[in-house]
């Protein structure tokens, strides 16, 4: 975590890789069996916790003796973790900045190692409960001498290289790397039952080595998580501190990597300070953390919280205070987040993000049952009525659901309006929404797409084939256009679209910027080849989510969707002007409009003829 070396990001090599192009090598697999606990789970709670924890120990057997004779009790972590409604646990203390202590005993010489099993007590007690441990693993021996006298190092090469029986420098990456891998195998050996490893980035002599395919053959059941690298073997891309967003609390807006990929964001909860315990008691947002955990499972984005455990286990007061509030918090909304994905992305829902008067928030819809969905209105509007585009969804009922109470809705145009609220919780306002399915859209099977320009493997066809592994590439063209043969007439009323969520919605810099549509133009024709005027033109926003062009209703045989250009200026050289489309749809008329309520147009394009430009 905090000073590791510069993550290095695979864009253009890991993206096509892992989701399933020619190029896909064997051992990468966006979708596993072992997985399923992490796909099942809201987040998990990170444990910084070593030899540096306040008030810090040169002496192994020293620390150890501290945190003995502190009262350390793995249950208590699980409690906690419990509290804040998080499935697993990641135990980082094999960590460059920690002192590189191992809280297992080990055959290995080399860094701190302990008699107590501390891991394996962590392990057995969280299984006790149904919660998972994921060991943190670094790859970095740069810290190797951070807090100590000068001359001294936290690894002793010496002993190693006795062990190992030839000279080896673990304060170089080499070096380090073959240390390392030895932990890897000795864990796998020794703890069968723990659930993964967490790994800080990448050493070239684990990848020369095949550390990670000994894994896979060794422990199948271990999940890989990856810290800032996408890297295509690894079960899950892990996204650290992001900040910057607007709102502050929207942290999947920062996020690169697209689902159905595994996605973590972890951050701390405590507001200042180190990532471990460094004796301060930092105080934590809980607007911000709420926000943080509740945007990220509206995106189906795990949240991996941290807190600052103490020598003794303990969590300084403000955070402990804050796992209480969390408990009962959660409990009240938690229908609304345990077995659901995010809303408006691969799996349908209502659309999330910016919505009237100031409001932001996101949807959640049910894996068990896709008319069941949950608004999450983390900012408030400013007046007593909210408006969420309904994706399409015949809305049958509105509750609140802390209290129950029946919420007034009313749909027309593509959206749904709650009306006469009152009342908004500070955190989150969530509403039970009911529907009766989604209306008005064209079945994929009735059409066919095509393209002005696509890239090898992802071809339009890919945009309305409802595989979440596809998508369609524009190949780095605009003008590009994506152009729907409805087969016969039919009448159009917007269009709907899904673009791939594989980068940053707003400009971090200027070498991570977004790849959305910006500019756009809409044609029709009945014949494919007379296409006249615009019907409409405009912009859409960098927003993630589904996004939605509305026309004045047409009827037509083909429709043609022209991107001019998107939102990644050309400082940021692998996303400029690159495009890409997980699903389009026409959409014939607004759910709950019983099919013509509003008035089709009929075009003659051998007319010029220019409708809501």
């Amino acid at each position: 975590m905090a000073g590791r070396s510069t993550a290095r990001r695979l864009w253009t090599l890991a993206l096509p890789l892992i989701l399933g192009t020619a190029a896909l090598p064997a051992h990468a697999q966006v979708t596993h069996p072992r997985q399923q606990y992490l796909r099942d789970a809201q987040g998990g709670l990170f444990l910084h916790w070593g030899m540096r924890t306040s008030p810090g120990y040169t002496s192994c057997s020293a620390w150890e003796a501290a945190v003995t004779s502190g009262g350390w009790n793995p249950g208590y972590w699980v409690a906690e973790a419990q509290k804040l409604h998080v499935q697993y646990l990641v135990l980082a203390t094999f960590h460059s900045r920690l002192g590189y202590a191992r809280p297992w005993p080990s055959a290995i010489p080399g860094s701190c190692r302990v008699k107590r099993d501390f891991l394996g007590e962590l392990i057995a007690a969280a299984n006790a409960k149904g919660l998972k441990v994921i060991l943190y693993m670094t790859d970095d021996p740069q810290w190797h001498a951070e807090g100590l006298p000068s001359g001294q190092s936290w690894l002793d090469s010496a002993a190693y290289s006795k062990y190992k029986g030839h000279d080896v420098d673990l304060t170089k990456r080499d070096g380090f790397g073959e240390f390392s891998y030895d932990q890897f195998v000795e864990v796998m050996q020794n703890y069968p039952n723990l659930s993964g490893f967490w790994i800080d980035n990448d050493n070239a002599y684990w990848e020369s080595h095949g550390l990670y395919e000994r894994i896979r053959k060794d422990r199948p059941s271990f999940t890989l998580s990856n810290n800032n690298e996408d890297t295509p073997i690894m079960d899950m891309i892990s996204n650290e501190q992001k900040t910057g967003m607007t709102p502050s609390y929207d942290y999947p807006q920062a996020v690169y990597t697209a689902g159905p990929r595994l996605i973590e964001a972890d951050y701390k909860l405590p507001t200042g300070g180190a990532w471990w315990y460094s004796g301060s008691n930092s105080t934590v947002d809980y607007k911000l953390t709420i926000g943080r955990y509740v945007t990220n499972a509206g995106s189906s984005i795990k949240s991996l919280m941290a807190e600052t455990a103490m020598v003794n286990g303990k969590f300084p007061s403000n955070q402990a205070a804050f796992n209480d509030f969390a408990q009962g918090y959660f409990q009240a909304i938690w229908e609304s987040l345990e077995g659901t994905h995010g809303g408006g992305y691969l799996y349908g829902g209502l659309k999330p993000g910016f919505w009237n008067d100031g409001a932001h928030g996101v949807t959640t819809v049910k894996k068990d049952d896709p008319n069941r969905h949950y608004i999450h209105v983390i900012t408030k509007p400013s007046g007593s009525t909210l408006v969420v585009r309904d994706n399409g969804y015949r809305i049958t009922s509105v509750t609140n659901l802390r209290t129950g109470a029946p919420v007034a809705f009313a749909q027309k145009g593509g959206s749904l309006t709650l009306s006469g609220i009152t009342k908004w919780d500070d955190y989150d306002t969530v509403f039970r929404v009911q529907s009766a399915g989604r209306e008005g859209i064209l079945p994929p099977s009735t059409y066919t797409m095509s393209a002005s320009s696509s890239s090898s493997g992802h071809a339009a066809s890919a945009a309305a084939d409802g595989d979440s592994t596809t998508y369609w590439d524009s190949n780095k063209v605009t003008p590009v256009s994506l152009r729907f043969d409805l087969g016969e007439r039919e009448r159009v009323q917007y269009i709907g679209i899904n673009q791939r969520e594989d980068s940053v919605s707003y400009a971090r810099s200027d070498t991570e910027q977004s790849a959305r549509i910006r500019d756009y133009r809409i044609y029709v024709s009945n014949d494919g080849s007379s296409w006249g005027q615009p019907v409409k033109t405009g912009t859409l926003p960098s927003h993630r989510g589904v996004q939605f062009i509305d026309l004045t209703a047409v009827t037509t045989r083909h429709v043609r969707l022209e991107v001019v250009s998107t939102w990644a200026a050309s400082t940021d050289s692998t996303r400029y002007k690159r495009l890409r489309v997980d699903e389009a749809w026409i959409g014939t008329s607004y759910a709950g409009s019983s099919g013509l309520l509003d008035i089709g147009v009929d075009i003659d394009v051998d007319v010029d003829v220019n409708l809501g430009r």
